[in-house]
């Protein structure tokens, strides 16, 4: 089973992962400096296709080692760029270049839905309690991602529709239970890609 975690900067999602699941924990992606201008909007949505068919990729690594793989964002994180489009914080053709570029990714089977999602969508107060809690962490542009987190909820509302089952609304305290259900049978289904754009609110 391939199990994403996910939720807004300040969510939990890395702490729940490395307390939990350490040993089959994908993680989130690390920016390099080598990431493309913004101004180049097709090799942007290249770029983040590929990032995202790598984590894909070692998430089924892991499961093929360990039976499990949990990741520390969803590897089809294409929700990112529809909540910077749904604050108008990004161009909406980029949003329609990364459409292309993922779907096309998933139709090739170099990228997938996990089996299970756990978002965690805390309060805003409790997003800014956690984050004043912890000094540890350098958490960039944490503003904007406060308000990234209502598009978040909407893209999984979007995702739930499209496959139902698919979605946990919270991140269990004690873990993944120790039986998992068997994986998904439409990991690299286009036709639920197309049910999940379809049913995300209109952008103005």
């Amino acid at each position: 089973m391939i199990v994403a975690v996910t939720g807004p900067s300040a969510a939990g999602k890395t702490t729940w992962c490395r307390r939990h699941h350490p040993e089959h924990l994908v993680a989130e992606y690390a920016p390099t400096g080598a990431e493309p201008d913004d101004g180049d909007l097709p090799a942007q949505a290249a770029f983040w296709s590929e990032v995202n068919c790598g984590r894909w990729q070692a998430a089924v690594a892991r499961e093929r080692a360990s039976g499990l793989a949990v990741c520390d964002d969803d590897p089809l994180k294409l929700h990112y760029s529809w909540s910077l489009v749904r604050i108008g914080a990004a161009s909406p053709e980029l949003w329609a270049l990364e459409v292309a570029a993922n779907r096309a990714a998933i139709a090739a089977g170099r990228l997938g839905f996990a089996d299970v999602v756990l978002v965690s969508l805390p309060s805003v107060e409790e997003l800014h309690r956690r984050r004043d809690g912890d000094p540890t962490r350098q958490r960039r542009n944490f503003a904007l991602h406060v308000r990234l987190a209502e598009p978040l909820r909407e893209w999984y509302q979007a995702l739930e529709l499209a496959a139902p089952g698919r979605v946990r609304w919270e991140l269990p305290p004690d873990g993944l239970p120790a039986v998992l259900p068997a994986a998904r049978a439409d990991r690299h289904d286009p036709a639920v890609f197309d049910a999940l754009i379809a049913a995300l609110p209109r952008i103005s």
